[in-house]
């Protein structure tokens, strides 16, 4: 069993930044991807970025260059800076784990964004 706890989020003008953390309990294994989505109302969740233990990270392309995903093996946190944000860049942040051995995922309760124009 894994548990996710997000923070960081809030309120920003365009232009502005916020720094996205989660930090995982339990069962961590060595080839677990950590990752960031995102949801509007009434749209589907969808991939902002995505690191694996190894540090290989993968970013959607609206967020290239401006989001930078992070992660603390040691402290079993994953990070998301978010630079240059958008009013389109407004949704729920999602943390997500991806157990490899068990092929099971999991999820943080989430966090708002909101960018203001």
């Amino acid at each position: 069993q894994v548990q996710l706890v997000e923070s960081g989020g809030g309120l920003v003008q365009a232009g502005g930044s916020l720094r996205l953390s989660c930090a995982a309990s339990g069962s961590i294994g060595g080839r677990d991807t950590m990752a960031w989505y995102r949801q509007t109302p009434g749209k589907q969740r969808t991939l902002v970025a995505a690191i694996t233990r190894g540090g290989y990270s993968n970013y959607a392309d609206s967020v290239k260059g401006r989001f930078t995903i992070s992660r603390d093996n040691a402290q079993n946190t994953v990070s998301l800076q978010m630079n240059g944000l958008k009013p389109e860049d407004t949704a729920v942040y999602y943390c997500n784990l991806y157990q490899f051995a068990a092929q099971k995922e999991y999820w943080g309760q989430g966090t708002q964004v909101t960018v203001s124009s």
